[in-house]
């Protein structure tokens, strides 16, 4: 169990200096949002990976922050890219526009030539596409797989393991290799809301009995109860055996009421980086993620989110929300 002490708060305190945070407050027209979430990134990079070496960091999304203009033809944002080993996308084959539709091929090949220009820098796309129709889920995994993406095909709610007939079984290019790196993983699992498993048993049972090569998981069960360090060691090893990555999901643009670090006086008396609540999900509201106070109840400090998911094991965590910065922009 990792402990995170006084000298991990001296290095919180570095690394705030270090990426340059901005004053917390509302920010002005002038404000780059982007460099911003880039920022926020490589503090979290910075810290995970001098508290566990090779702690993995994966934002989901937010393809922009590749480029230093964001255009996909401009330079590749090396400082962010250099704080990243993963970048994860949705609905870039289906479900763009509605689930269980393919991507219009503009919206497809934008998005595509960021995630080369990942790829040409050794940072590994992980693709969720929301599909069930068996011939749309067997030409997810074949598209993503011809450009060496590691994919998932899934429904929207992520809280089952994939059992419709389309479905690959065993997951798509299984191998039952080892897996240590997200360069060794052919395939992965994208489980965050357990509702539909009644207890922890039954839902970490159903876990440990796939052969996924990554699993991205919550760092909390259906009773948010944190996952203990135990729990988390033994969904490392896949049914047959072999070792596996278990990535922990964490929201940072995006504040959600039932968490742990959530006050209910926030409702009638809310932080001043706390935004508006984000009309497709109820509870989830939008934050100023420049604002050291919303960064420090992320990372940083033995109570913070990060903190949490480090003692219990993961191998990395998966940053949602990246492209926080569209809502203010």
């Amino acid at each position: 169990m990792i402990k995170i002490v006084e000298a991990k708060k001296l290095l919180f305190t570095t690394i705030l200096a270090v990426v340059l945070l901005p004053a917390t407050g509302c920010g002005s027209q002038d404000d780059n949002y982007r460099e911003y979430m880039r920022d926020l990134v490589r503090g979290i990079n910075l810290y995970a990976k001098n508290t566990v070496p090779g702690f993995i960091v994966i934002p989901q999304n937010g393809h922009e922050l590749l480029t230093d203009d964001g255009e996909e033809t401009g330079q590749p944002a090396a400082e962010y890219m250099s704080a990243i080993d993963g970048i994860g996308r949705e609905d870039l084959f289906y479900g763009y526009n509605n689930d269980d539709k393919a991507t219009r091929a503009s919206e497809r090949d934008y998005m595509i030539a960021f995630l080369d220009i990942a790829e040409a820098n050794g940072i590994e796309v992980l693709v969720t596409d929301y599909c069930t129709t068996t011939s749309f889920v067997d030409d997810s995994y074949a598209q993503s797989a011809s450009r060496n993406y590691i994919s998932f095909a899934a429904v929207r709610e992520l809280d089952s393991i994939p059992a419709y007939p389309a479905y690959p079984d065993p997951p798509f290019d299984n191998t039952g290799s080892d897996v240590n790196s997200l360069t060794d993983a052919k395939n992965f699992l994208y489980l965050i809301n357990p509702g539909n498993y009644a207890t922890k048993t039954l839902f970490l049972s159903a876990i440990l009995a796939t052969d996924y090569d990554i699993i991205i998981i919550d760092l909390f069960d259906n009773d948010n109860v944190e996952l203990t360090a135990d729990d988390v060691a033994s969904l490392k090893v896949k049914s047959n055996g072999s070792s596996r990555l278990v990535i922990a999901y964490m929201s940072i643009g995006e504040a959600e009421d039932y968490r742990d670090y959530w006050k209910t006086s926030w409702e009638s008396n809310p932080p001043s980086w706390l935004a508006g609540e984000n009309p497709n999900w109820a509870g989830n509201y939008k934050v100023r993620y420049w604002d050291e106070s919303w960064q420090y109840i992320i990372y940083g400090n033995e109570d913070s989110y990060l903190a949490k998911i480090l003692n219990a094991g993961f191998d990395g965590v998966y940053l949602d929300i990246i492209a926080a910065y569209e809502y203010f922009e």
